[in-house]
């Protein structure tokens, strides 16, 4: 009896597909899903299977297909328009949470660039009295936000404003989160297909030398974390010098850059002094685990 599953896995390989027997195994189990869960005859998996991975071949990132990606352990809604989140990306939620003294005090956070709203919703999940606010220039992507803070019944704690790296909010955060775009240009069109072809470039797009966002962000997180605030953020591989020397321009303290499980330098963690003076920086902490 012929296997779909080995099948697809061979498909998958043979389109460059890394992980071709997970997502056919997965492809799967959501082809049964939809099954179920819809209006149509059964005994149709095999022909919804086969759709879903033409989609995939074609290198449509697996979490688009299904509609889903884990993040911080939960689940968020994602598809076309919004960044896929990354495990990697879960080093600023855990660099907050070592900073954090009060888990329960009423905190403001600031997501800037919340693309599906994974660190937002991560971060008040963690911080249960704690505000926040979702920030991003793209409707599409504020779309899947919001289904995700309702999806987390975070409602009431959590607002979202569709706007550039913002200006007008009034200063105050304890803690401001950005995972913004870093990749330089030219390098674009050699990232995984999933990525070049699918996801948005405006996500990506970090310029000429990845550092664009970051120049504009510096004077603006310093204006809107308070004395004492911490402001964390993702960095490509090998932009920590540059990025930390943007930060002190804008007279913030580079309190420590953090490593993701392959021992890359993943989160810068910037403050803002409580005497307006730039203290001494602090060393990168050491790997949270061996490589992947």
């Amino acid at each position: 009896m012929r296997d779909p599953v080995a099948a697809a896995a061979k498909r998958l390989a043979d389109a460059g597909v890394s992980s071709a027997r997970l997502d056919a195994r997965l492809l799967w189990e959501h082809a049964k899903r939809i099954e179920m869960s819809a209006l149509v005859a059964r005994g149709r998996t095999e022909a919804i299977f086969g759709k879903l991975v033409a989609r995939r071949a074609n290198r449509e990132p697996l979490a688009y297909i299904t509609g889903h990606k884990e993040f911080w352990s939960l689940d968020f809604a994602v598809g076309p328009g919004v960044l896929i989140p990354r495990p990697e990306t879960e080093t600023l939620i855990e660099q907050m949470l070592r900073l954090v003294p009060d888990r329960g005090a009423p905190l403001a956070v600031l997501d800037l660039g919340t693309g599906s709203g994974c660190l937002l919703v991560a971060a008040l999940r963690e911080l249960p009295l704690a505000h926040g606010i979702g920030i991003d220039a793209s409707a599409e992507a504020l779309a899947w936000a919001e289904r995700n803070i309702v999806a987390h019944k975070l409602e009431g704690r959590a607002s979202l404003i569709e706007t550039a790296w913002i200006e007008e909010a009034a200063p105050g955060f304890d803690i401001v989160l950005c995972n913004p775009p870093y990749v330089p240009t030219a390098d674009i069109r050699g990232l995984e297909p999933e990525v070049e072809r699918y996801e948005p470039r405006a996500a990506l797009d970090g310029g000429r030398d990845g550092l664009d966002a970051y120049r504009a962000l510096a004077p603006r997180i310093a204006r809107l974390v308070r004395p004492g605030g911490h402001a964390f953020l993702e960095i490509g591989l090998g932009q920590d010098a540059a990025v930390a020397d943007l930060f002190r321009q804008a007279r913030l303290e580079v309190a420590q850059i953090a490593p993701d499980l392959a021992g890359i330098p993943r989160c810068i963690v910037v403050r803002r002094a409580q005497s307006g003076r730039v203290g001494a920086d602090q060393k990168i902490v050491g790997n949270r685990g061996p490589n992947r």
